[in-house]
């Protein structure tokens, strides 16, 4: 899951990235309105986690500005106020959820989950390709009886993959999904971590291949007989 957390205070918006980086979320941190609405209407986010009072923008004229423009982003907004008022005016801008600070992580993580099965995430323990299976709770992939654990990138990367298998997927996009739009991560390292998949694939006697499309990106193929 992808999580984008819009917070002024940057000790807490850093916390709030380690817990959910903990629950191997991918995570953008900004730290004012302008670069939060910029951010959001990338449209790359699962979840969207934000303050209500922002320098530059605050969350309101965010949340308003995103639906007018058609981005349906679940946004769970953070206020240090605990007043009716507020949260109806959140929610009638057209947020999903309204947390008061402080709050217990616990709490935001469970709101987080509710809101991504709203939107119809299905919850899966495997995805599966041709001979390939991907283990989403222990970071396998297995053909047959032949299997191997994944690092969090190239899991995040076949997962990808798998979970778009007839669509070619970009360098952009996985550097934007994998690494993040804040990461100083280059084609190079994608290159790498795709290397690494290939070998593994081949490792576990795998038919299924990370076919490269020139110019365009990878997808997944079954390697001719």
């Amino acid at each position: 899951m992808r999580v984008l957390i819009v917070e002024d205070e940057v000790r807490l918006a850093e916390a709030l990235g380690e817990i959910m980086k903990g629950q191997r979320y991918t995570v953008d941190i900004v730290n004012d309105g302008e670069d939060g609405y910029d951010y959001a209407m990338s449209d790359v986010y699962d979840v969207i986690v934000m303050d209500v009072m922002l320098p530059k923008m605050n969350g309101f004229d965010i949340v308003r500005k995103m639906r007018e423009e058609k981005n349906q982003t679940p946004v769970i907004m953070l206020t240090a106020k605990d007043d009716t008022a507020d949260k109806i005016k959140g929610l009638d801008c057209g947020a999903d959820d309204y947390l008061t600070k402080p709050f217990v992580p616990g709490e935001l993580l469970a709101r987080i989950r509710a809101i991504s099965r709203r939107q119809g995430e299905v919850v899966m323990d495997e995805l599966l390709f041709e001979d390939l299976v991907l283990n989403l709770s222990n970071y396998t992939v297995s053909c047959g009886k032949n299997s191997i654990n994944l690092g969090p990138k190239e899991f995040d990367i076949l997962k990808i993959l798998m979970s778009n298998p007839n669509i070619i997927v970009s360098k952009e996009d996985l550097l934007v999904k994998v690494w993040g739009a804040l990461s100083d991560a280059e084609d190079n390292n994608v290159e790498v971590y795709i290397s690494f998949l290939r070998k593994k694939l081949a490792h576990i006697k795998s038919k299924t291949v990370i076919a490269t499309v020139r110019k365009v990106g990878y997808r997944l193929e079954v390697e001719a007989c």
